[in-house]
């Protein structure tokens, strides 16, 4: 599987600042924890409630373009996230992510050079299954997996040669790895990264041409969660 270089280099790259500064608070928080609440770990039949800032980052794995040829290359984006977890049994739980993000899309490469597309939000609610190693200690690292059904709205076309603009809404899988850092009490530093399998076909002008894409997106986030 093909991937963009510069989609892999923004992973290391525009990524990089999140974990760093998850990294630097929980250093920081560290200390204060030690004279608060006691840590109260991950528990059975409780409620997990995250707010995480996101790194949105497109692969553009693979793509074919009608007509003109060329490769789709999909913007990244940071936005702000939030999802909802509930614990099964200490180790097992269920989340649901709910955020949005807006991309910018052009077409490399093509008969006609590099065309910019237009912009697109886009909506991936996705339901993981999740399995959390040590529960009850102050560092839980987890592991999930399960579906996104993603869909695509308010797209905008770039204009002169693009008037129309729209992508087909898909499902698709999604792989999940993350830490809980249980700062103190029922609260909770997060780092998580997913890796979303998204498939798409964009029509421009109509279907005049059409774009078929597998966008691939890393997801990387940080941010702070209450169990509840």
């Amino acid at each position: 599987m093909a991937i963009d270089r510069n989609a892999a280099r923004g992973i290391g790259s525009r990524a990089t600042w999140l974990v760093a500064g998850a990294c630097l608070g929980a250093l920081a928080l560290a200390g204060t924890a030690r004279a608060a609440e006691p840590p109260a770990g991950k528990q059975a039949g409780t409620f997990m409630v995250r707010a995480r800032l996101l790194d949105v980052i497109p692969l553009n794995s693979t793509s074919s373009v009608s007509g003109i040829g060329g490769k789709v290359a999909a913007g990244s984006a940071i936005t702000p996230e939030l999802d909802f977890s509930y614990f099964l049994t200490d180790n097992i739980a269920l989340e649901l992510i709910a955020a949005t993000s807006r991309h910018s899309v052009k077409v490399k490469g093509s008969a006609l050079g590099d065309v910019s597309v237009g912009k697109v939000w886009v909506l991936p609610p996705a339901l993981t299954l999740q399995y959390h190693f040590m529960p009850k200690s102050q560092f839980s690292p987890y592991v999930g997996a399960g579906l996104n059904y993603t869909v695509f709205y308010n797209a905008k076309p770039a204009g002169g040669a693009v008037t129309k603009l729209a992508f087909e809404n898909n499902v698709g899988g999604v792989l999940q790895a993350g830490l809980d850092y249980n700062i103190t009490g029922h609260t909770f530093l997060n780092v998580d990264v997913k890796q979303f399998f998204l498939n798409t076909t964009a029509k421009v002008n109509g279907g005049a041409i059409k774009a078929k894409t597998a966008l691939n997106p890393t997801v990387v986030g940080v941010g702070i969660g209450y169990r509840f």
